[in-house]
């Protein structure tokens, strides 16, 4: 199976895009996740930094601006994704 080549250049556009939304925008406009204010309302406190397994805590990368951060992120998103998802059609598609 061949994946598309217009496909891989507009996701690959819409990584390069992610930081103006999730990251820039969202500063400028004060944007906080719904979760994270319910649980302030509720008085719950933060444990996200003691229970966190992974690197890449909110999209960012250690060492790096957060907006290149969200690239990065969202190409390992994205890679993961289609090795799962060609892993299984060739899987399926062998029988």
């Amino acid at each position: 199976m061949m994946i598309s080549k217009r496909i891989l250049l507009v996701t690959t556009l819409l990584i390069l895009v992610s930081p103006v939304f999730g990251v820039i925008l969202a500063d400028i406009v004060g944007y906080h996740e719904p979760l994270d204010l319910a649980a302030e309302a509720l008085g719950l406190e933060e444990v996200t930094e003691d229970l966190n397994w992974t690197p890449f805590l909110d999209y960012t990368v250690p060492g790096l601006p957060d907006t290149v951060g969200y690239i990065v992120s969202g190409f390992i998103g994205i890679g993961v994704v289609l090795a799962l998802g060609l892993s299984l059609v060739r899987l399926l598609g062998s029988k």
